[in-house]
């Protein structure tokens, strides 16, 4: 039996794939990527039929953020003309939620700069939550407020949260390279905190960054580890006046090898396209719902991303549907293994023990993306071309903290 036959097999019984599986996806051929894509395919269908989970981001703080993570606009000394502004009233974020919702957003992600919460910050939260479900109760709202201190999660959640997105964002042997203001086990601690006080883990990685592939498979394990309910996969956005700014590392077929390693090794988890979608998957976006089943409607934290109703196009034309509020996003068998957990308030360290994780951006790094399909012109090589490339990350200028509407 061949590789893409025993990942398959593997992945429609619920079993995770050897390392070595994983990388030699990774290490697949163009000739081969259909292929690739197809086998994926066969276990998301199993596992999530033809749905696409849509989320709607919303950036409550914005930007003068202290952290130094090298990816990420929002960063200590990033000279990256985003928006930025201080928390968005209840109101403000309560409107922008509800153009999310109103595009069929299942999910409201709500998002702040900064290296953590204050209590008071966590009262803010709180009182735009209320704000959100008072208008739709059965919206689900994930948090992503940055490392969380002792208690704070279990406000959190007492207040109305659903989940809690921390991304891991790469391996543990590189996160020295990317950010020294805090550590990987910074990192994991939060989402362990989170699970532990009964949230849904949501928890992710970044592509592009310059890793190699041994440093995607050991994110993408630990993650499994974690337990994480729902992986984000992000591809980097390099913004001008950060660190990484150079590092167009991504092809659109490297992306749908990555989205596919992810889903054999997360067979029955959420798995999420999310930021630098629009801008490396470009004209192959379709072919990555054939492997992940979720996504980002409208705009991301910074940028912005592809029309929400171009979105909604795209799904129903790739033969899949919009999930429904009423419709559980993980297979019964994941969910009561979630749900027992959160009852515990514990969280274990094999994927069968738990289902934690974190992961609406990364670090409040990339909003939703919007360029128009005219503009993905850029070469498909991983050097070169800079200023064709630049023309791809627009700056988030619309939604929430200005006077302009969202593109939901």
């Amino acid at each position: 039996m061949d590789l893409l036959d025993t990942l398959t097999a593997k992945g429609l019984r619920g079993e995770v794939p050897t390392r070595e599986e994983a990388l030699a996806v990774l290490a697949t051929t163009d000739d081969e990527l259909l292929d690739v894509v197809a086998a994926a395919g066969k276990v998301r269908r199993r596992w999530f039929g033809r749905r696409v989970k849509l989320n709607y981001l919303v950036n409550l703080k914005s930007g003068l953020c202290p952290e130094d993570c090298s990816y990420c606009s929002q960063r200590l000394g990033s000279k990256a003309e985003i928006l930025k502004y201080t928390w968005l009233k209840p109101d403000q974020a309560a409107d922008a939620a509800r153009a999310g919702v109103a595009g069929g957003a299942k999910r409201v992600c709500l998002v702040a700069s900064g290296r953590g919460p204050t209590d008071r910050d966590i009262d803010r939260v709180t009182d735009t939550m209320a704000a959100i479900k008072e208008a739709d109760p059965e919206v689900e709202i994930c948090v992503c407020l940055g490392l969380l201190s002792d208690n704070q999660a279990e406000r959190l959640k007492a207040a109305g949260a659903d989940a809690y997105n921390h991304n891991l964002n790469t391996s543990e042997g590189t996160y020295g390279d990317i950010a020294t203001t805090h550590t990987y086990a910074d990192r994991v601690d939060t989402v362990q905190k989170a699970h532990g006080a009964g949230l849904s883990a949501c928890s992710g990685l970044i592509a592009g960054m310059g890793e190699s592939d041994e440093d995607l498979v050991d994110v993408v394990f630990a993650l499994r580890e974690l337990g994480s309910d729902s992986v984000p996969v992000n591809f980097l956005i390099p913004f001008e006046g950060t660190p990484l700014a150079k590092e167009w590392n991504l092809t659109p077929q490297r992306c749908l090898r990555i989205l596919a390693m992810v889903r054999f090794v997360n067979p029955d988890t959420e798995v999420r396209i999310a930021g630098g979608r629009e801008v490396h998957l470009r004209t192959m976006q379709p072919l990555g719902l054939h492997i992940a089943n979720s996504i980002f409607l409208g705009d991301y934290l910074t940028s912005e991303g592809q029309a929400g109703q171009a979105d909604l196009d795209m799904i129903k034309d790739a033969g899949f549907e919009v999930e429904g509020a009423g419709e559980a996003t993980l297979p019964r068998h994941r969910a009561d293994i979630a749900e027992a957990a959160q009852a515990g308030g514990s969280c274990g360290t094999a994927a069968s023990a738990c289902g934690s994780g974190g992961g609406c951006g990364p670090c409040g790094g990339h909003a939703h993306a919007a360029a128009p399909a005219a503009e993905a012109t850029i070469s498909e090589s991983s050097e070169g071309d800079d200023e064709l490339r630049s023309d791809l990350v627009k700056v988030r200028r619309r939604g929430a903290g200005t006077e302009l509407a969202p593109n939901a």
